[in-house]
């Protein structure tokens, strides 16, 4: 049975937030009680900033937390990757991120874990990945569609919808004009799913929500404050 994908609009430990209810959350989906968390910074060129920050964030939580790099020389990389419990993802350029894992067999990993039931998420890049299309700054400050997504998630994603102010309006048009529709999440907003069912969205602040996103226009659906 799949797991779960927490999908970040902005926020968490990448932040500055150390103790950020998202990342507790997506702990909490865990199929066991100490889990096994890998964290893939690739999207940021495995930046050492990134890593230490997940250390950091991760070492007053109940798991075992480990970085797994594809920069200089990948030690067995999927296997790590494939046994995880809870896959955590940074943000930066979607698209040379999943060209690595499809090198690396990352794409593959990451859904055989997600249907052995672990708990998947991350902030924009890091929640752009799941679903089948998104927006994404991985070509230009323009903004593009990017239709070549893992697609563990049907539709569109978008991340930064209100801390960007490109995200909306490139958004509305690219579904405007046929793109996949979807959802977008606000900065510190998350959109949570049980297997391929979105179940709720949260926030990590006050007036973050998610949204539809449809040819007919913008939907909001709100979102649950977690602190």
């Amino acid at each position: 049975m799949a797991g779960h994908v927490v999908a970040m609009g902005g926020g968490g430990f990448l932040t500055g937030d150390i103790r950020s209810p998202l990342d507790d959350l997506l702990l909490s989906l865990s199929p066991r009680p100490r889990p096994r968390v890998i964290f893939l910074a690739t999207a940021a060129g495995d930046s050492e900033r990134a890593i230490d920050a997940f250390h950091q964030a991760f070492a007053h939580r109940a798991c075992d937390a480990e970085a797994v790099r594809l920069f200089g020389i990948p030690d067995h990389p999927a296997e790590r990757v494939s046994s995880a419990d809870v896959v955590v993802v940074a943000g930066g350029n979607t698209a040379n991120m999943l060209a690595l894992w499809r090198l690396h067999g990352i794409d593959a990993a990451v859904r055989t874990a997600w249907e052995g039931g672990a708990a998947l998420g991350g902030v924009s890049a890091g929640a752009n990945c799941w679903f089948e299309a998104c927006v994404t700054d991985s070509f230009s400050l323009e903004l593009d569609g990017l239709d070549d997504g893992l697609g563990l998630l049907a539709g569109s994603y978008c991340p930064h919808f209100d801390g960007e102010e490109r995200r909306r309006p490139v958004y509305t048009r690219l579904v405007s004009e046929g793109f996949p529709e979807g959802i977008a999440c606000d900065d510190g907003a998350a959109a949570v799913y049980d297997g391929t069912d979105l179940r709720e969205i949260v926030a990590d602040r006050p007036q973050a929500l998610g949204y539809r996103v449809a040819a007919q226009g913008v939907e909001s659906l709100g979102a649950r404050l977690l602190r």
